[in-house]
């Protein structure tokens, strides 16, 4: 897998993004590993909130649901998805698959080891967040999904979202 990486001064002085990045390193699958950000805003005593965001953004999105939140005691932290933001970048199309996307923030959560969340997840990142919801009750509260859905696979792809995907 190649990797990529936006330099860090492209971040430099971005218009009301003036938090602090954080980084963990996760196995990207093939036996390298990928650098993955995060912001982790608020005090660390408060209660949890998680931000993932969808396609094509990035925590940029929450910036202003952060300063809210942590106004009001709570502890933020928003990852950007590997492919997105600050993190790593797999420069094959092919690299981006639901499965990957769905490890790569499994293997984000268990690494910085994050409970009591209460996920807040819209677009892909309620797709994958609610996955994560799924297969780790026990670090989840609560969940407020925005524009999303979590397929079950009882029926086929919607025509137009194949079509969508095709595209995309």
């Amino acid at each position: 897998m190649d990797i990529l990486r936006t330099p860090d001064e492209r971040f430099v002085d971005l218009f009301d993004y003036d938090f602090e990045p954080h980084y963990v390193e996760i196995p990207s699958g093939d036996g390298q590993s990928l650098r993955v950000h995060y912001l982790d805003e608020g005090p660390r005593d408060g209660p949890l909130i998680v931000c993932m965001h969808g396609q094509p953004s990035w925590s940029y999105l929450y910036r202003h649901m952060i300063r809210g939140f942590t106004a009001r005691g709570y502890r933020v932290v928003c990852p950007d998805l590997v492919g997105y933001g600050r993190s790593d970048k797999p420069s094959s199309v092919d690299d981006y698959s639901y499965a990957n996307l769905v490890a790569w923030m499994s293997a984000w959560l268990r690494a910085v080891d994050l409970s009591g969340i209460h996920l807040f997840c819209q677009d892909w990142g309620g797709l994958i967040g609610l996955h994560l919801v799924a297969h780790m009750p026990e670090r989840f509260t609560s969940v407020v999904a925005s524009n999303t859905g979590l397929p079950a696979g009882y029926t086929g792809m919607n025509p137009v979202f194949e079509q969508w995907c095709n595209f995309a």
